[in-house]
């Protein structure tokens, strides 16, 4: 998974990762949050949900303490990262500075 991940965030267009667990009742409402900001953004840019149960060296390499954590990649770079629930104009307006950048 960790050689797919690196290739993932390759990608021309910006690659959200949402970091989250099963568990995590926060991570429920950032999902749905995720919904929405999917059908704003569309194929501009990708959202890739990572179980941090099931690939903990993934989260851990990537500095990941608590969840939900969001990052933004492009390019193989990170752009932005963090912690806690976020809202989809935050989301889709980050994206949006990194699609056009």
């Amino acid at each position: 998974m960790s050689q797919k991940f690196q290739e993932l965030i390759q990608s021309e267009r910006p690659v959200l990762i949402d970091f989250f667990a099963t568990w995590c009742q926060p991570c429920k409402v950032q999902s749905s949050v995720l919904n929405s900001v999917k059908e704003q953004v569309g194929e501009k840019a990708r959202i890739v949900k990572i179980d941090v149960d099931q690939f903990p060296s993934i989260a851990s390499e990537n500095g990941v303490r608590g969840v939900p954590t969001l990052a933004i990649f492009k390019n193989g770079e990170l752009l932005w990262k963090e912690s806690g629930v976020h809202d989809v104009n935050s989301l889709v307006g980050l994206l949006e500075q990194y699609i056009n950048s």
